[in-house]
């Protein structure tokens, strides 16, 4: 059985914590795209932790954790990542790492960096993580796949050559920075070649065989249907596809193997970086939703910036869920409105005077008007209720309003930060 654990909206929508959950009872956890410039937030038994390449299932001590071939791998910020966990004393499922997985190189950082600082005020509000500079050497044939840290030693020196030779040009005569060192890259590559040698597999190979073994796969994606390449508000989107299409590809399984797709959705939006936002709020409103929303506020698990927050987008939920495939839907953080005497969620867009319910595309997008609906908020504490008709009645009517606005059920519903805070509105197994 294999379930993919994707995001409707912007990212930031409370996947971590739903595949936390899911994967207590998975075989295999994967994350299928992306890199280490976003993150998954985490609150169990161990602790708060924010993940950023390592899949969220890796709490489960007898699961196996996959990086699969879709994702843009950081060597330093994974070895980062699992030194911490480690030092806070956990039991860490066993970890894989794709052979075939691309590899975030120093100078993809430099890059982003870079081109961040010469774009300004029209800068893609990136991370700089080299997120968009290693993908784009994937596509141009010019990236380190993780199993080429491991060719001969001069095989490297020739690829490396050929780089140095391509990103110095642009070094001196766009960026006016140094140029690469080549021999420094030749003994970062065989660094980061012995510290992948104990994860290094065929992932592809033995993901397969645990689909004939009946094993239980989860599949993780980064980010949301928002920030997809083709389909999200480009320009301003990530580097590989957030989609639950994608995931098939990016993990190396069969398409038609994925049973189920969760889509996580956030009980109002969110979102970090730049991009059009059209339930967005400002000021004081904001600022309230803002330290109200998940645990400890809404600020970037990887960035610590401040989210952008907006009322709940029924238009671009609708929308992002159809592109997921979506089965059913896990709507997280409900607890954060529980201030609230009255809730706006944005039913509609107004775009050169005519309503529409469709989500359109970018150039139109940019003319969207939020249409508001407000529906009542219950003002009390709802953590630590696990039985959905135990809600309030005006939170049970929240739901439900979403729930007909968007057209898919809303099986799992997360009430507060912990794994225990979650109420199954239908069976989801």
């Amino acid at each position: 059985m294999i379930k993919a654990i994707v995001g409707a909206n912007w990212g930031d929508e409370g996947k971590g914590k739903i595949t936390d959950v899911l994967a207590q009872d998975a075989d295999y956890i994967v994350r299928f795209q992306g890199g280490s410039n976003a993150g998954h937030t985490i609150k169990n038994e161990y602790g708060k932790f924010a993940l950023h390449l390592l899949p969220s299932g890796i709490f489960n001590e007898n699961s196996i954790n996959v990086l699969g071939n879709g994702v843009a791998l950081n060597v330093e910020e994974l070895m980062k990542e699992i030194e911490g966990l480690k030092k806070s004393n956990i039991n860490m499922g066993k970890l894989l790492v794709s052979d075939r997985a691309q590899v975030v190189m120093p100078y993809h950082i430099l890059f982003d960096t870079y081109e961040e600082e010469r774009l300004g005020k029209q800068s893609f509000g990136s991370t700089k993580s080299g997120i968009a500079p290693c993908y784009s050497d994937k596509y141009a044939k010019i990236g380190f796949q993780v199993n080429q840290l491991y060719m001969s030693d001069s095989e490297l020196k020739v690829k490396i050559e050929t780089i140095c030779t391509i990103k110095n040009v642009l070094l001196e005569n766009l960026y006016h920075k140094p140029v690469l060192d080549k021999c420094q890259l030749f003994l970062t590559i065989k660094r980061y070649a012995e510290l992948l040698k104990p994860y290094l597999a065929d992932t592809s190979r033995i993901l397969n065989q645990a689909i004939i073994e009946n094993k239980t796969i989860l599949l993780e994606g980064q980010l949301g249907a928002m920030k997809d390449t083709d389909h999200g508000i480009y320009p301003m989107v990530t580097s590989s596809s957030t989609l639950a299409g994608y995931a098939s590809i990016g993990a190396g399984l069969p398409p038609h193997e994925i049973k189920e797709i969760i889509t996580v959705v956030k009980a109002y939006s969110s979102a970090v970086g730049a991009g059009i936002f059209t339930s967005e709020i400002f000021g004081e409103e904001a600022e309230k939703l803002r330290k109200n929303g998940g645990d400890g506020g809404e600020y970037g698990a990887t960035t610590g910036r401040s989210r952008r927050v907006g009322w709940f987008d029924t238009v671009a939920t609708r929308y992002g869920c159809k592109l997921q495939g979506t089965t059913c839907v896990a709507l997280t953080i409900v607890d954060a409105l529980s201030y609230l005497k009255e809730i706006p969620i944005c039913v509609g867009y107004e775009i050169d005077g005519l309503v529409t319910k469709d989500f359109p595309n970018p150039t139109v997008l940019r003319k969207a008007k939020p249409i508001l609906e407000f529906l009542p908020g219950w003002q009390e504490d709802i953590r630590g209720i696990t039985n959905f008709e135990k809600l309030p009645t005006a939170c049970k009517e929240y739901i439900k309003r979403i729930e007909s606005e968007i057209g898919y059920p809303v099986n799992i519903i997360s009430n507060g930060p912990s794994r225990t805070d979650l109420i199954y509105k239908r069976n989801t197994n």
